[in-house]
């Protein structure tokens, strides 16, 4: 079965976040704006990365993180790909809305990234790739990268994509209404009827959840379901929150 590996300090888990952050993402979101609840989820998701890679007093570097913002560009926030202790050291870099969104650059970046990366891979988990946005593309197509990034594989099985996407209207987004206690909600399932075309493609360039990454949401206090994918709908702070921390899901020791 893939997706097994542990993250350990010597076999770390590789996380790289691609962040929309076009014109849209000043719109509010249960009273903030959608990038500052993006930036206070994505805080969340590194103490917990924190908190799991503790040994007594010290971090072991469990994680490694890269941290991509797009707009009409790409901007490599974390100059390159870091051990979780420094990124917690740093903080998270603040975030500010631009104009465009060009996603199929930002998934080009990470998939250079993967690739300079794939030799010190082979033992670790296998790498997940985090998108979140809250609009379509305004430039070329994501999908065939997107797609040729989950060919990517490592022992441990193939790359995982997640996506995240962020609206204030999920009567728009689902035909059928979506639970409000996010902690029993069972995630998009392959067969969930949605209404919005633009999560028909992201719903098709999102992994399954592996049961090893259930196991660990099912201990955050999620009830997800076996058949989920990695697609969330980011239609309140506390699913964006679900999101992010569903990232993190990676079994470690």
């Amino acid at each position: 079965m893939a997706y097994e590996k542990l993250a350990t300090g010597v076999t770390p888990a590789l996380i790289i976040y691609l962040l929309d952050v076009s014109a849209s993402m000043r719109k509010p979101l249960g009273g903030k704006r959608r990038i500052d609840v993006v930036a206070d989820a994505l805080e969340a998701a590194i103490r917990q990365m924190v908190f799991r890679s503790a040994k007594g007093s010290r971090i072991s570097p469990r994680y490694r993180i890269g941290m991509l913002a797009y707009s009409q560009h790409v901007y490599d926030l974390l100059d390159g790909i870091r051990p979780v202790d420094q990124v917690a050291r740093k903080g998270i870099p603040e975030l500010e809305p631009m104009q465009t969104t060009d996603t199929a650059k930002a998934f080009a970046w990470a998939e250079k990234f993967l690739n300079a990366d794939l030799p010190n891979l082979q033992n670790c988990p296998a790498p997940l790739i985090c998108h979140m946005t809250d609009g379509e593309f305004t430039g070329e197509d994501p999908e065939p990268i997107a797609r040729r990034i989950m060919q990517i594989a490592v022992p441990d099985g193939n790359v995982l994509v997640e996506n995240i996407f962020i609206s204030d209207q999920s009567d728009k987004i689902f035909a059928d209404p979506v639970q409000q206690d996010v902690r029993n909600w069972p995630g998009v399932l392959p067969d969930t009827r949605l209404k919005n075309k633009y999560v028909h493609k992201l719903r098709a360039i999102s992994s399954p959840l592996p049961a090893t990454y259930r196991t660990m949401m099912l201990e955050m206090g999620y009830n997800i379901d076996p058949n989920a994918l990695m697609l969330l709908p980011g239609t309140s702070p506390e699913l964006v929150a679900m999101g992010f921390q569903m990232s993190t899901a990676t079994p470690v020791r």
